[in-house]
């Protein structure tokens, strides 16, 4: 009897080590029939199970590409009645929303700029933000997409405005720098220009009575570049009036002795 039960034993357990999958890196070729068979059993039970859960994820793909879809089309019926509301079109709003997103681009280049380039060319700032106020005053600006935008280019398009600063002119002395007005406005750092030199005068008629007469370490305050003013051409035309004036008055008793050759009159400078 003993015998008996001990063969049974030994059998169960031959049954159950003949049941144990084979290590993971024993070669194919190494395996027993046995063994062969319990690891084709055991991937085929991984892939069965895969395919368990690539079916429960197809199906969730699915059921979110549903709700996408729906999401989709509320949006779309969304603006649609939103497009009712302001009367525009899906093309107008392309319009729109080209004009807006280039005019953002502009505004992103001048904020590059140091703050020198931004006071000269204040002109073309306010351009920018006339053109916001164009977009602002149609009804599309309202819509959810595009306000909240314009309201920040208007901030950024405030925020480019510098105020000029004044550029002044410190006079140098005759001997080493020949400083005149005419001398100065001719300076390429000034206006690259002497025939300028009025706008200079103009601007300094609390220090300057006579424009030929300045003096060293005078600080002159220099207007901007451009066209002279009226007022800046009348006190032209009224310095070499009174220029032509003076010389004929002092030609005549010049004539009666040596004749000499008249030159141009220019703005100078006396007083070292």
């Amino acid at each position: 009897m003993k015998r008996y039960r001990a063969v049974l034993f030994l059998a169960a357990c031959a049954a159950v080590v003949a049941q144990q999958p084979p290590e993971p890196t024993k070669p194919d070729e190494q395996l027993t029939k046995a063994e062969a068979e319990l690891r084709i059993q055991e991937w085929q039970a991984k892939v069965s199970q895969l395919q368990a859960q690539l079916q429960a994820v197809s199906g969730e793909v699915q059921r979110l590409e549903a709700q996408l879809q729906q999401a989709i089309a509320d949006i779309r019926k969304c603006n649609e009645e939103l497009y009712a509301l302001v009367g525009a079109t899906q093309a107008d709003i392309e319009r729109f929303r080209q004009r807006l997103g280039q005019l953002e681009g502009r505004v992103r280049e001048y904020r590059g700029l140091p703050d020198d380039v931004l006071a000269d060319r204040r002109a073309e700032i306010e351009a920018l933000e006339r053109e916001l106020n164009t977009l602002r005053g149609e009804k599309i600006a309202l819509l959810p997409e595009f306000y909240n935008r314009i309201i920040e280019l208007a901030r950024e398009i405030r925020g480019l405005y510098r105020e000029k600063r004044e550029k002044t002119y410190t006079v140098g002395t005759w001997a080493r720098d020949r400083d005149c007005l005419w001398n100065i406005s001719g300076k390429p750092d000034i206006y690259a220009d002497p025939f300028q030199w009025p706008k200079i005068w103009i601007a300094n008629t609390d220090q300057i009575r006579n424009p030929d007469i300045i003096y060293p370490g005078q600080v002159l305050r220099i207007p901007p570049p451009g066209p002279k003013t009226p007022e800046e051409l009348r006190a032209e035309r009224s310095y070499y009036r009174k220029k032509r004036l003076a010389q004929q008055q002092s030609a005549v008793p010049a004539q009666q002795e040596t004749p000499q050759q008249a030159a141009p009159q220019t703005p100078s400078k006396r007083g070292e």
